[in-house]
């Protein structure tokens, strides 16, 4: 082999060992060997050699931030034990470079070789969403306003992304509530007031009872002379019609065992 080809073999190698890949929902920036960001983005699929400067990537697609263990006021004045949610955003791809350069570095998150952009910064708006949103509901009824809050959230999210101009680079696409706990004191006492509200209604019903029947008794009490005389007369009718033979009196014995035919 000729040197000029072993030297062009061991460039080409060189080449593609010291390169990047920028996979399907990420975009790349350059970083110089002088430390600079050169402008444009490197796009999805593309390779990029890092013998010279370096690579960075970011996730932009379905980015999701979780919010959890978040404590918020509700209207009735109580904390909530807990509150977790989570948000999905994507960024603009035309937009990476502009923003990991201008933005705060506090902005962003990195995990795993990976800079999230804005990461940080949607965290934080959500979680200011959620205590502004849960104020306006009683911590009993947070769970059945679940997907009012969840709307809520989002739009307050993407207000706040307009004021600061970022609408055009960053897209809130979903906001989920996983959890929403209140306060232990909150359920016990919801769990006395209902079984007082129980007490009450079984009292109730013996109250209605007890009243039914002191107006039986009552009328059984004020009717009871028509009763006795109802009574009186239903005597002497029968003790006519036996003077008169229209009835037939047998006399049976206390410790009889047969049958009488009557005809």
């Amino acid at each position: 082999m000729k040197p000029s080809c072993a030297l062009l073999l061991v460039s080409t190698l060189s080449t593609l060992v010291a390169c990047t890949r920028i996979e399907t929902g990420e975009v790349g920036v350059r970083i110089g060997f002088d430390k600079q960001i050169s402008p444009g983005e490197l796009l999805p699929g593309s390779f990029n050699q890092t013998f010279v400067g370096s690579v960075l990537t970011f996730p932009v697609k379905d980015v999701s931030v979780r919010v959890d263990d978040i404590t918020p006021l509700a209207k009735d004045n109580s904390t909530m034990k807990d509150f977790d949610a989570m948000v999905v955003y994507n960024i603009n791809p035309q937009a990476v470079s502009e923003l990991y350069v201008k933005k705060n570095r506090s902005f962003h998150a990195e995990h795993d070789g990976d800079i999230y952009l804005m990461y940080n910064y949607v965290h934080q708006a959500a979680r200011n969403a959620i205590y502004k949103s849960a104020r306006k509901y009683e911590a009993l009824d947070m769970n059945d306003n679940r997907q009012a809050i969840e709307t809520e959230v989002k739009e307050l999210i993407i207000h706040t992304l307009a004021e600061e101009k970022l609408d055009t680079s960053i897209t809130v696409s979903q906001v989920l509530v996983r959890v929403i706990l209140p306060a232990d004191s909150v359920v016990a006492s919801a769990n006395e007031l209902v079984r007082a509200k129980n007490e009450y209604k079984q009292k109730e019903v013996e109250v209605q009872t007890a009243k039914k029947e002191a107006e039986r008794i009552a009328a059984l009490n004020s009717n009871k002379g028509a009763i006795e005389y109802m009574a009186a007369m239903a005597n002497m009718k029968i003790a006519e019609a036996i003077a008169n033979g229209k009835v037939n009196t047998i006399v049976i014995p206390s410790d009889f065992k047969g049958m009488v035919n009557v005809r």
